[in-house]
């Protein structure tokens, strides 16, 4: 991915070509070495291509992809509109029991 971002960038900055100089020299200044094969193989396969198409045509392909998750829905409204309120549980305060005295100790002081 790296790759592919530096391709863009070489494109965004007008190199409508970057070669896999281009792409090192961007890299290498942002401390990341290039891995030559990985770096070719971006390289061949942007090669002579419309960046601005590839992109539409990701997005489209990434459009027509489920995108996960399976989150509850929200509840359905009583009759009348209104929503139905769950009652609210109150908590009472637990009385404190002789096994948290700090023993003589303070563990945190």
């Amino acid at each position: 991915m790296r790759y592919v971002a530096a391709y863009l960038l070489a494109v965004l900055g007008g190199n409508e070509s970057p070669s896999s100089s281009d792409i090192k020299s961007i890299l290498s200044s942002v401390g990341i070495e290039a891995d030559d094969k990985q770096l070719k193989l971006v390289v061949d396969n942007l090669k002579g291509k419309n960046v601005d198409e590839l992109i539409e045509e990701g997005m489209g392909k990434l459009a027509s992809m489920p995108s996960g998750g399976g989150g509850g829905g929200a509840a359905a409204p009583a009759a009348g509109g209104a929503a139905a309120e769950a009652p609210k549980e109150e908590k009472k305060p637990e009385p404190e029991s002789e096994s948290d005295d700090d023993m003589g100790f303070d563990l945190f002081g």
